[in-house]
């Protein structure tokens, strides 16, 4: 079995797109107004709207901008360079939960919210343990 994507139901799905296309850098193939994907070499994060519930089996099957349990995980290469990236890139317009902080387990984590309040960590291995378990991911 292998993890390949990650699908956040959204009521705005643009607004989301151009969120996670500022964040990432990476450009989302817009398939229909309802669904788009932003494909990273190790999975794709996958956006579709509220109406895309009805091919599922009804409306609540998810409820839209309310996890409260999942956090969206990004390794980068320098997540204090990206930190200063997004505060300026979207002023007062970003929810910083977490400035960077250095995890028990060896990483440098970000954490933020995402428009519809989904939680992000952008984290960057630090410790000698976490650059080898990481070592050959693309950052």
């Amino acid at each position: 079995m292998n993890l390949t994507s990650i699908r956040i139901i959204t009521n705005d799905v643009k607004k989301l797109v151009n969120f996670y296309e500022q964040l990432t850098g990476i450009t989302a193939i817009q398939y229909t107004e309802d669904f788009a994907e932003l494909n990273a070499p190790s999975a794709t994060l996958a956006i579709g709207s509220t109406r895309t519930l009805q091919l599922f089996g009804g409306d609540e099957v998810a409820k839209a901008a309310q996890n409260k349990t999942a956090i969206i995980e990004f390794i980068v290469k320098d997540v204090d360079a990206d930190y200063d990236r997004l505060v300026q890139l979207f002023n007062d317009r970003i929810v910083i939960v977490q400035q960077p902080t250095v995890m028990p387990w060896g990483n440098k984590s970000l954490l933020l919210r995402d428009p519809d309040g989904n939680l992000i960590n952008l984290f960057t291995p630090v410790t000698v343990e976490a650059i080898r378990k990481f070592e050959g991911t693309n950052r």
